[in-house]
């Protein structure tokens, strides 16, 4: 048996590994740009979160009634102020479900109509609804700590995102 015939088709077995190790890496460049595009939105879902809690915390600051008169304690006028801005201030047992009165305020509820649709109609923050959002006050011992929660589920989330911005409005 001559050397050439102990060798045929060698090189056959050789390109069939080669196009495998190739399929396999375009397999995984096309694997790895999916997570990209997934984590893309969800950074952007997140960034958008932390634009809406600073918005109404800001509004909240401006907008607060103070006391004109100098105080030597707790402003009572800021904190009954800053009390009508509570939007659903009870958490219940598990995230993102919250309970308790409505702020009617229209400077909350533009905001959450905001929290909910863009200029377009579409959702800012996907599947967020009135009831999946809050901010509360806590105003013991004359300080006035606001925490905003947003609560949103991308479309290829299996469970619910938050993000909660906490500051205090003196």
């Amino acid at each position: 048996m001559s050397k050439q015939r102990r060798q045929g088709g060698f090189l056959l077995i050789e390109a069939l590994i080669a196009i495998l190790i190739f399929s396999l890496g375009i397999l995984g460049m096309v694997a790895m740009g999916g997570a990209a595009v997934g984590a893309q939105s969800d950074a952007r879902y997140r960034n958008d979160a932390a634009a809406l809690a600073d918005e109404i915390a800001n509004r909240m600051a401006v907008d607060a009634l103070r006391s004109l008169e100098p105080v030597s304690g707790p402003d009572l006028v800021l904190a009954g102020s800053l009390a009508a801005y509570q939007y659903q201030p009870t958490t219940g047992a598990t995230p993102c479900t919250f309970s308790g009165s409505m702020s009617t305020l229209p400077t909350v509820t533009n905001w959450i109509d905001l929290v909910r649709a863009d200029g377009s109609g579409a959702h800012r923050l996907p599947g967020a609804t009135a009831l999946t959002e809050q901010i509360r006050v806590d105003s013991t011992g004359g300080v006035n700590q606001v925490s905003i929660t947003l609560c949103w589920q991308g479309p290829n989330d299996s469970a619910q995102r938050r993000h909660t911005l906490v500051t205090y409005i003196n």
